[in-house]
């Protein structure tokens, strides 16, 4: 099978995925958004894409403040480039891993402001960009898609098995969040709230 069929494949898969998770949490975001959001989901599908450093033994990506301080001396091209890179790993690992950020020293919260900043400075500097419009929406609504991320890897994990479906409920029990409620409710690992045993 070709890769350009894996990959037509792979971004209609998270389309699909996308979709049903925007709608669910009532978010709005512009086709050029949504279409921003499947590529990069796509890209990130390939860890190498994400992680790109040794760090102690492990794979790892560039510390968010180290890419944004570096962004601040590069020339116009190279600076958008290294700022949506920012955005890029900010949402996906806010959306993805939040669960493992809640625990880290810097927490979620610093991923949404440094990503959210990051594709700000890149709509004003690509004003005429054809994902100018993109960007903006990124930056307005960032924790609202970094929420409609985390609905989708919950979802998935769920489906994976026991052990997926095991971690989304501890995360759910440390973090008390209603979206990864109504996943382990919709998956029928919770009872329904109007269901509860007396």
């Amino acid at each position: 099978m070709s890769s350009l069929v894996i990959g037509s494949s792979l971004k209609e898969f998270f389309k699909v995925l996308l979709d049903e998770a925007i709608t669910r949490q009532r978010v709005t975001v512009a086709e050029i958004t949504e279409c921003y959001l499947v590529n990069l989901l796509a890209e990130f599908a390939a860890s190498e894409k994400l992680f790109t450093e040794e760090l102690g033994g492990r794979k790892d990506h560039e510390p968010l403040a180290i890419l944004y301080h570096r962004a601040q001396a590069q020339e116009r091209e190279q600076k958008i480039r290294t700022l949506r890179r920012l955005g890029d790993v900010s949402l996906y690992k806010a959306g993805f891993f939040a669960d493992a950020l809640r625990e880290s020293v810097v927490g979620t919260d610093y991923y949404i402001e440094m990503g959210g900043i990051a594709y700000g400075q890149v709509a004003s500097l690509a004003p005429a960009s054809g994902f100018a419009g993109a960007y903006r929406e990124l930056h307005e609504k960032f924790r609202a898609l970094v929420e409609v991320l985390e609905e989708i890897a919950a979802r998935g994990m769920v489906s994976s098995g026991p052990l997926g479906a095991m971690q989304v409920f501890e995360s759910w029990t440390r973090s008390g969040s209603g979206r990864l409620e109504r996943v382990l409710v919709e998956a029928g690992l919770l009872p329904s709230k109007g269901h509860l045993p007396n």
